[in-house]
C-alpha cells in the first residue's frame, strides 16, 4: 500500500531553498558597536550569583549570568541605557550606564531580600521574572526566534509532582493529547496535533540537551522519565525543532534538571508522599558548590499497587551531576542517570468488560522490566565574547524486556483479550507466555557553534552543529516460561515450535549537520532560516517465523526466513521563521518547517497478535507550520494564541485489508491543523498591583483540532478523520492563595478521537477485535490540590479525578494491553517535604 505522490512538497522545497540562499548570501556591514560586560555578586558574600537576569530597556536585550555570574550585552551603539537586573532571592536593581567610546565593564552586587517571602511572592516573583525570560530568542548553543515554544516551572505546579501526573504537570500546553497510566508517572506518553502519545515517540526527547530515548530513528520510544520533583523545567518546542534536534513531527521535549545552588557547598532536601492504591513515593537530593566545582544528585523510590488487581510497580532512579568551571570561559560536567523498574501489566479489557467493571483484570502473568542507564559529558567554551562552543557527548546502555499471555498464537481467531489463560488442576499454566527482548547500546555526539555579529549594521545570530549517532540494538521474540512470575528467561529449547519467533540485530547510524541563522531586518522584525542535512543508514540482520492460516485461523504453512536489510537515505530539511515585535510585551510569529520520520524495523519485525505488517511500508514525509501571536497586559494577562497545521505524506496507520486482516501501512496524505491558545489573568494584580501577599489567577487552555484524509490508495478512507484528534482539548483552572498557602483547581476535557484511521465504531462482544477498535469517549476530569509552607517544611495534598469517573485515554494494540487501559478513579495523595 502506498499513497500518491505529494506534489506540493517539492515547490515547498524550492521555495525554502530559494528564500534560505536569498537570506544567507546578504553582504555584512560593520558599524561602531560596544558593550555592557561584567559579573553579578552577592552584596554581603561576595559569592556570583548565575541565573540572574539583566534587561536593557531601550531596545529589549536580555541576558542572563552565566555559572560564574558573568553577563554580557552587545551590539549597543553610544548612548545612555537603563538596565534592570532581577533575581528572585534579591531585590530588584535598576542601574543608569553611558556608552561614550568603549566598551563598558560594569559589576554588580545585589542585595537580598530583607525579609523572608511567602509562598505566594515567591510564586508572583517568579512569574516576574519568568515573563522576561521565557524561551528567549538564544538560550546557550540554541534558536529559538519565530518557533512555538512552551516552557513548563516545576516550582509553579501544585499537583501530585511524586506520580509525575501529566495532566496537572502540563496542564498549560496547549493541545497535548496524554494516556493516563496507573504507573505513578514511570513513563511519559503525550503527543499532539494527531501524533500517537505512546513514549512520547513522536518527539525528540532530551535530558539537559541530549537524548534519552531508545534510538532516535531507530526505535525512538521514551521508557525513561525523570521525576518531576528533581526537575526545573520541561520545554517544548513544537515541529519547527526539527531543525536543530531532528526530524520528528513532533518537535522537542526537553528536560532541565535542578542545577547545583551557587552560594551553598551543600543543600539539599527530602519529600515523602503516600496515596490512594499503595502509592509510596521517596525522593532526596543534595547539591552544591565549592569554589570551581559544584554538583547535583538525587534518589526516587516509587512502589504502588496500582488502580487494578496486577498491576503493581517499583522502581528505583538515580542521578548525578558533577561541574567543573575551569576558567571564566570553559566548563565541563559529567552526568549519569540510573532507572530500574518492574511493573506487573493488568492487560486490555474489550468494551463489555470495562462496562462491566473497569477495574477488572483477566491478566496475572504480564511483567514489563526496563533498565536504563544513561551518561553525558558536556565542554562548554567561550572561543571569543561573540562565539561559544558546546560539544556534548552521550551513550545509552539500556534493555526492556515484557512477557504474558496474548492469546493462542497457533489460533488466528483467539482473541488477545478474552483468551482464557488455562490452568491445570494444580494451578500451573499450559500455555507459554509471549517474551519480547529489547537491548540498546548507543554513542552520540553533537557540537554546536554559536556566533553573534554584526550584518548590515543590525546584530546577526549564526547556528552551527552537527551530529553523529551510531545505535546498536538487538530484538528477540519467543516463548517465555509457564509461570506467573517476572521471569524474563527465553525458552526455545523446552517449546521449539512456538509461533512467535525472531532475533535479530538492528544497527543503525545517523549523521547530521544543522544550522540555523537569526537575521534582525529591523529592530523589530527578524527572519530565521535553518537546514538540517540528514543521513540515516538502518539495518536488519536476523531472522524470523513466518506462518499462515487457512481461512478458519488453522495453521497450514510455516517457514523461518531470513531478513538482512539495509537502507540509506539522505534528506534535506529545510526551515523559516520570522518574529515581529512592534512592542515590548507583544509578538507575532511565524515559522514552516519539513519533518520526516523514517520507519523502525524493531516495529516489522515484532510480531504483534491485533495486526500485521504491510512488507511495502515506507517513511513518512511531511511538514509543519504556525502563525500566532503571544504577549502580556502588565503584570495582570499573559496569553499565547495561533494557528497550526500539518501535512503528512505517507502517515503511518492501520486499515482491515480485503481479507478483515487489521494490517499496519502507509495510508496515505493527510491535513491535520487547528486553533490553540493559552490565556492566563492574574485578578489579583487587576485589582491592586501592590497586593503581594494573595494571588487570584485564572487560566484556559484550549486547542480546537480538525484533520482529514485527503488521498489513499484505500478503500474507505478519504475523507475520515485522523486518528489521535479529540475536535476540543480543554485544560482550564483557578489558582488562590494567601501567604504560604496555595490552592489549585483544573478541569481537563477532552472531547471524542478515534483510534484508528477508517474511524471504526467499537466491536460488539464476540467480535475478536472488541476492545482493540472504536473510539476514545468524551471525558472530563476535575482535579485540586493544596501546598503550604512552614518555614523549611512543606505539606501537599490532593484530591484527583474528584468526581470518579470511569473513562479511559487508550486502546492499546500491544503491551500493556491488547484492549482498553482504564484510567485511575477517584485518589488523594500526601507528600511531607524539609529543605535545608
Amino acid at each position: 500500500m502506498t499513497s500518491p505522490t505529494n506534489h506540493g512538497y517539492s515547490h515547498l522545497n524550492s521555495l525554502l531553498t530559494y528564500i534560505t540562499i536569498a537570506l544567507t548570501l546578504v553582504a555584512s556591514t560593520v558599524h561602531a558597536q560596544y558593550s555592557i560586560s561584567g559579573r553579578v555578586t552577592d552584596h554581603a558574600t561576595g559569592q556570583c550569583l548565575p541565573f540572574v537576569d539583566i534587561y536593557e530597556n531601550s531596545n529589549g536585550q536580555l541576558t542572563a549570568t552565566n555559572d560564574d555570574g558573568q553577563y554580557q550585552l552587545q551590539y549597543l551603539p553610544t548612548g545612555t541605557y537603563q538596565l534592570i537586573v532581577q533575581s528572585l532571592e534579591y531585590n530588584t536593581d535598576t542601574l543608569t550606564v553611558r556608552i561614550t567610546d568603549s566598551d563598558v565593564i560594569l559589576d554588580i552586587a545585589l542585595t537580598k531580600l530583607s525579609s523572608t517571602l511567602t509562598a505566594v511572592e515567591i510564586s508572583a516573583r517568579r512569574k516576574e521574572l519568568f515573563a522576561l525570560t521565557r524561551l528567549r530568542a538564544v538560550e546557550g548553543t540554541a534558536i529559538y526566534e519565530g518557533k512555538k515554544t512552551e516552557v513548563v516551572l516545576l516550582d509553579e505546579i501544585v499537583g501530585n509532582l511524586a506520580a509525575n501526573n501529566a495532566r496537572q504537570i502540563y496542564a498549560q500546553v496547549a493541545g497535548l493529547n496524554i494516556y493516563e497510566g496507573s504507573d505513578a508517572g514511570l513513563q511519559l506518553n503525550i503527543g499532539g496535533r494527531g501524533l500517537d502519545p505512546n513514549r512520547t515517540a513522536n518527539f525528540n526527547t532530551r535530558q539537559n540537551g541530549y537524548d534519552i530515548s531508545a534510538d532516535v530513528l531507530g526505535y525512538p520510544e521514551s521508557y525513561y522519565t525523570p521525576p518531576a520533583e528533581a526537575l526545573s523545567q520541561i520545554q517544548v518546542v513544537r515541529g519547527a525543532a526539527s531543525l536543530q534536534y531532528g526530524t520528528q513531527f513532533g518537535g522537542l521535549v526537553n528536560f532541565k534538571m535542578k542545577t547545583p545552588p551557587a552560594n551553598k557547598p551543600v543543600t539539599g532536601s527530602v519529600k515523602q508522599t503516600i496515596g490512594s492504591y499503595g502509592l509510596l513515593t521517596t525522593y532526596a537530593d543534595v547539591g552544591g558548590t565549592s569554589g570551581k566545582l559544584s554538583y547535583f544528585g538525587y534518589y526516587n523510590y516509587k512502589k504502588g499497587d496500582g488502580y487494578r488487581p496486577f498491576s503493581g510497580y517499583a522502581s528505583h532512579n538515580a542521578y548525578a551531576h558533577i561541574g567543573y568551571q575551569y576558567n571564566d570561559r570553559t566548563k565541563i560536567s559529567l552526568e549519569g542517570t540510573y532507572l530500574h523498574y518492574l511493573a506487573q501489566q493488568a492487560g486490555g479489557l474489550t468494551d463489555s468488560q470495562f462496562a462491566e467493571d473497569a477495574r477488572m483484570s483477566t491478566r496475572q502473568r504480564n511483567w514489563f522490566e526496563v533498565d536504563w542507564r544513561l551518561y553525558n559529558f558536556k565542554l562548554t567554551h567561550l572561543l571569543t565574547d561573540r562565539t561559544t562552543l558546546d560539544v556534548s557527548l552521550f551513550g545509552l546502555s539500556a534493555a526492556r524486556r515484557a512477557v504474558g499471555y496474548r492469546g493462542d498464537p497457533l489460533d488466528a481467531n483467539s482473541s488477545p483479550i478474552t483468551a482464557i489463560d488455562e490452568q491445570t488442576a494444580d494451578g500451573s499454566y499450559l500455555n507459554p507466555r509471549d517474551l519480547i527482548l529489547g537491548t540498546f547500546a548507543n554513542w552520540g555526539a553533537e557540537s554546536r557553534l554559536l556566533h553573534r555579529y554584526q550584518l548590515l549594521g543590525r546584530k546577526a545570530i549564526a547556528l552551527l552543529g552537527a551530529k553523529l549517532y551510531v545505535a546498536n540494538n538487538t530484538a528477540t521474540q519467543g516463548p517465555g516460561s509457564l509461570g506467573a512470575d517476572a521471569d524474563f528467561s527465553l525458552q526455545s529449547a523446552t517449546f521449539p515450535d512456538y509461533a512467535n519467533q525472531s532475533s535479530f540485530d538492528f544497527p543503525n547510524t545517523n549523521a547530521a549537520i544543522f544550522g540555523e541563522h537569526i537575521l534582525q531586518v529591523s529592530e523589530k522584525l527578524s527572519l530565521t532560516p535553518g537546514a538540517r542535512l540528514e543521513h540515516i543508514k538502518t539495518e536488519s540482520e536476523g531472522s524470523y517465523e513466518f506462518r499462515r492460516f487457512d481461512a478458519a485461523g488453522n495453521p497450514i504453512f510455516r517457514e523461518l526466513l531470513r531478513d538482512d536489510r539495509v537502507l540509506e537515505r539522505t534528506l534535506l530539511l529545510l526551515g523559516i521563521g520570522t518574529s515581529y515585535k512592534p512592542s515590548k510585551q507583544l509578538e507575532m510569529y511565524a515559522n514552516l518547517s519539513q519533518n520526516y520520520r523514517s520507519v523502525t524495523f524493531s516495529d516489522i519485525r515484532t510480531v504483534n497478535p491485533t495486526f500485521i505488517i504491510d512488507p511495502d511500508i515506507s517513511d513518512e514525509r511531511g511538514y509543519t507550520g504556525d502563525i500566532g501571536i503571544r504577549g502580556r497586559v502588565g503584570s495582570q494577562l499573559s496569553y499565547d494564541a495561533g494557528i497550526f497545521g500539518l501535512r503528512y505524506a505517507n502517515r503511518i496507520g492501520i486499515i482491515l485489508d480485503d481479507r478483515a486482516n487489521r494490517v499496519r501501512g502507509n495510508i496515505g496524505a493527510a491535513i491535520i491543523y487547528g486553533l490553540e491558545s493559552y490565556v492566563e489573568w492574574n485578578i489579583t494584580k487587576s485589582i491592586d498591583p501592590e497586593l503581594t501577599d494573595r494571588l487570584l489567577s485564572v487560566y484556559a487552555n484550549t486547542a480546537l483540532t480538525g484533520s482529514r484524509y485527503t488521498s489513499s490508495d484505500d478503500n474507505n478512507i478519504e475523507g475520515k478523520t485522523v486518528e489521535f484528534i479529540p475536535r476540543l482539548n480543554l485544560k482550564t483552572g483557578i489558582k488562590l492563595g494567601y501567604k504560604d498557602l496555595l490552592v489549585a483547581a483544573q478541569l481537563t476535557h477532552l472531547s471524542e478521537q478515534y483510534t484508528d484511521a477508517e474511524n471504526s465504531e467499537p466491536a460488539g462482544p464476540g467480535d475478536q477485535r472488541e476492545g482493540i477498535i472504536g473510539t476514545i469517549p468524551a471525558y472530563s476530569i476535575a482535579d485540586v490540590s493544596a501546598s503550604y509552607v512552614l518555614g523549611s517544611w512543606t505539606v501537599s495534598t490532593g484530591l484527583l479525578n474528584i468526581l470518579n469517573n470511569q473513562y479511559y485515554t487508550r486502546r492499546a494494540t500491544g503491551y500493556p494491553g491488547p484492549g482498553i487501559i482504564p484510567s485511575d478513579g477517584r485518589s488523594v495523595y500526601v507528600t511531607l517535604g524539609y529543605r535545608w
